[in-house]
């Protein structure tokens, strides 16, 4: 390139001048009585101007830079003051080029160091939008109209050591001038309101700027500075923030890359180490190209061996900043302990350990470390004090990700888990998660608990199934009475045979019910009126108006939803649902006092009554100590819970639609079993056919009878107690004792046997009759008996 203009498709056609500066010259010249020394050297500076007029009416051949280089420099030599030409970065420049004819020594240095292979390019500076950028400069200088459009301008140059710092550019344009050719078209405020609503349109600026219609004449002083921590201090923040970045296999290339601009350190290495608060422990992040120098290659270590007593001190308690600035001399004073073995097995010599840490709580360690020592201190770590923050933030949201995530996995493989042991499941999600982010492909292994003791509990509504039948047998009778009655009606306005032989079969179908409602009997007579019934009905509702008015009074008596009668069925069902509800809402509230006493699992869930499932032992908790006695006094608390839920329905039963009873009982299980969470099932199950007796006898006791009679074990007004080891009968003949003291008890207790189930024999039961209280403030307690005799009276 000969010239500045010919590759360059712009508005502006540029000429290097220095007309501007000059001018200013001239008015220091005329002010000869203010400053001698000044006047002077400006008339030296305009006596080199007059010489050559071409640097003050300007030019756009390269070649005349070299030729008056020596004049130029003249002209520059107050811009570029020798003194501070070590220390400032500055340019002259052409605007909108790379072409710098003159700059500081210190910029020189910059460029030489940079190498020779090196082009210098403003970084931001589309191509694409040079010549509209043009075109705003132009309606800024000549037209006075403000766009706005300034945005910084960078120059990325590598240093001796290859590390590529941020230079920002900042332009003096108090030297330039727009002037208008004859190729100009005058601008109006109408054109300037086209033009802002069409920034991306080239071919509308090139039609009211065509292109060297303008001339731009003068020069531009560029003002550069360092700026690489603060762009690092951007490019983290951007990096951190953004979640699908921080996924990628090449985030920490670039974190480390970013990090070696703040601390100007080449080959300087970074890595995380998560703090897991519940084991006191490092642990890797598990991505991949994270690293955890502390760790060096193990999975988890616990802080007191991955630290020393220091750095133990300074990361973990107080949450302050910990720096090794000679790993090697340490390691002799320390004796070879960690954090120094660790780091000095790895080729480390100087390193920075800062916490992450969030109102007062500490998240993990960054940990920066370098090949050679010193570079890394307790000085240049207060350079992260400016990026701590936005690494917070990035854990926080990270954190809060993988919980999301954690809860998903666990949600998807195992439907929603008990707060009590959602721990267990957590750390195989989080293992879950690691292998997946390493590439591998997991699954969810199973979750089990050993040596765990069992409780189990019912309080069940007795003769439900008989209850459920009464109510169906009740509602199809008057249903199939409504609609004999209706083909009466109908016989009389339309006398057909066939509704003769229809009015036969309503009959049939009433005798078959009259006296005992059969299983196959509701399906039966649900068809019979759907397929037979149903389409004779709307035959009659199109027939005429008389007809479709029997139609219409029938169906007033039915549920149209349940397209039948529903009356007594929808007062069982409520009467199901209130029970249920009353007592869930008990043992729910109760179970918040009892996971305080000691977390174990539960599970209850409503079926006709209330069941419930209990686990406690060991395996099920972490960081506290099981011992027997938490057991009994979850058993004990059981019975008191129980007790409470006989009264809610003792209670509750006058207002029933239908006055159903319920029976308790609790299965007492002494020996520890395993348990095992099943994938297919979602639920938690006992482990092994050894343990399996337990759930035998669990889903056949109710059903049980008293050994040589026809009574059932389970009995309304009493709460069942079964067993099989006789320290179990005299544990819970105690708790019956303690409560019958506090009136939940009456003296009416017996011992039973059970007649054998298949499979398990020897059981025994304690049956204990509860001493009911009326009313929720109420002193006085009752019998069952007694709330039947109010009942009926």
């Amino acid at each position: 390139m000969t010239n500045i203009n010919e590759t360059k498709d712009s508005p502006l056609l540029l000429k290097i001048s220095f007309n501007k500066l000059l001018e200013q010259y001239e008015q220091i010249a005329k002010n000869n009585d203010k400053d001698e020394y000044l006047a002077k050297k400006a008339k030296r500076v305009l006596q080199v101007a007059d010489t050559h007029p071409l640097l003050r009416e300007g030019f756009d051949e390269l070649a005349l830079l070299d030729k008056y280089q020596d004049e130029i420099g003249i002209i520059l030599e107050d811009s570029f003051s020798s003194v501070l030409t070590l220390n400032e970065i500055k340019t002259a420049s052409v605007p909108f080029h790379d072409l710098i004819f003159n700059s500081s020594e210190r910029f020189k240095k910059i460029i030489t160091e940079a190498g020779d292979d090196f082009e210098l390019k403003i970084r931001n500076m589309p191509e694409d939008q040079r010549y509209i950028i043009g075109c705003t400069v132009i309606l800024a200088f000549h037209y006075g109209y403000n766009l706005d459009f300034k945005r910084p301008f960078f120059y990325d140059i590598p240093d001796a050591n290859g590390i590529v710092r941020n230079y920002k550019i900042l332009y003096n344009a108090d030297f330039m001038e727009i002037l208008p050719t004859d190729k100009a078209i005058p601008i109006t405020q109408e054109d300037v309101d086209e033009l802002m609503d069409n920034f991306d349109n080239l071919e509308l600026w090139k039609q009211k700027f065509p292109p060297q219609s303008y001339i731009a004449k003068g020069f531009v002083i560029s003002n550069i500075f360092d700026v690489t921590a603060d762009q690092a201090i951007s490019e983290l923040k951007t990096a951190l923030l953004a979640s699908d970045k921080r996924q990628s296999e090449n985030f920490m290339e670039d974190f480390r890359k970013i990090f070696q601009g703040l601390f100007n350190i080449k080959d300087m290495q970074a890595g995380f180490t998560v703090f897991n608060k519940a084991e006191q422990s490092f642990e890797n992040v598990g991505s991949k190209g994270i690293h955890s120098f502390l760790l060096s290659g193990k999975e988890m270590e616990s802080c007191e061996t991955a630290l020393c007593s220091g750095s133990y001190k300074s990361l973990v308690d107080e949450k302050d900043y910990f720096s090794i600035s000679d790993v090697d001399k340490y390691y002799q004073i320390s004796g070879g302990i960690n954090p120094y073995k660790a780091l000095k097995e790895q080729g480390i010599k100087s390193a920075i350990f800062a916490p992450i840490q969030s109102e007062g709580e500490l998240l993990g360690v960054l940990e920066l470390v370098s090949k050679r020592p010193k570079e890394l201190n307790s000085v240049n770590a207060n350079k992260l004090v400016d990026v701590m923050p936005f690494i917070v933030e990035a854990v926080l949201r990270s954190r809060s990700e993988e919980e999301n995530l954690i809860q998903a996995i666990i949600q998807n493989e195992c439907t929603s888990i008990h707060p009590s042991v959602n721990w267990k499941f957590e750390d195989e999600a989080k293992r879950f998660l690691k292998e997946d982010l390493l590439g591998n492909q997991p699954s969810f292994k199973d979750i089990s608990f050993i040596d765990v003791y069992p409780l189990y509990g019912q309080v069940d509504i007795k003769g439900s199934s008989d209850a459920r039948n009464e109510a169906i047998q009740k509602d199809l009778m008057i249903q199939l009475s409504h609609l004999d009655v209706l083909f009466e009606q109908v016989k009389t306005l339309e006398p057909l045979p066939i509704y003769d032989e229809i009015q036969y079969r309503i009959k049939n179908h009433l005798d078959s019910i009259k006296e005992v409602l059969y299983s196959h009997s509701e399906q039966s007579i649900t068809d019979f009126i759907e397929e037979d019934i149903q389409p004779i009905l709307e035959h009659l509702r199109a027939r005429n108006n008389d007809l479709q008015h029997l139609v219409t009074q029938y169906e007033a008596f039915i549920d149209i939803d349940k397209k039948g009668v529903y009356d007594h069925r929808r007062n069982y069902d409520e009467s199901v649902t209130m029970i249920n509800k009353k007592l869930a809402h008990v043992i729910d509230r109760h179970q918040e006092e009892a996971q305080n006493m000691f977390p174990h699992y539960f599970e209850r869930y409503k079926t006709d009554g209330v069941e419930h499932n209990m686990y406690i032992g060991q395996s099920m908790v972490k960081g506290r100590d099981f011992h027997e006695i938490y057991l009994n006094n979850l058993r004990l608390w059981q019975l008191q819970v129980m007790c409470e839920m006989e009264n809610k329905h003792y209670n509750l039963k006058p207002e029933l639609p239908v006055k159903l009873d319920v029976a308790s009982l609790i299965l007492v299980y002494s020996a520890p079993l395993a348990i095992r969470f099943r994938m297919d099932e979602k639920k938690f199950d006992v482990d092994g056919t050894y343990n399996a007796r337990y759930e035998i006898i669990k889903k056949r006791i109710d059903k049980s009878f008293v050994k040589g009679t026809d009574e059932r074990l389970t009995q309304k007004g009493k709460i069942a107690i079964v067993y099989s080891q006789e320290k179990d009968e005299l544990e819970y003949l105690r708790y019956i004792k303690f409560l019958q003291s506090k009136n939940y008890f009456t003296d009416n207790i017996e011992i039973v046997e059970l007649e054998g189930l298949q499979g398990v024999s020897g059981l025994k039961a304690i049956r204990a009759e509860v001493l009911y209280k009326k009313g929720k403030d109420s002193k006085r307690h009752y019998t069952y008996e007694d709330l039947m005799e109010e009942l009926k009276a």
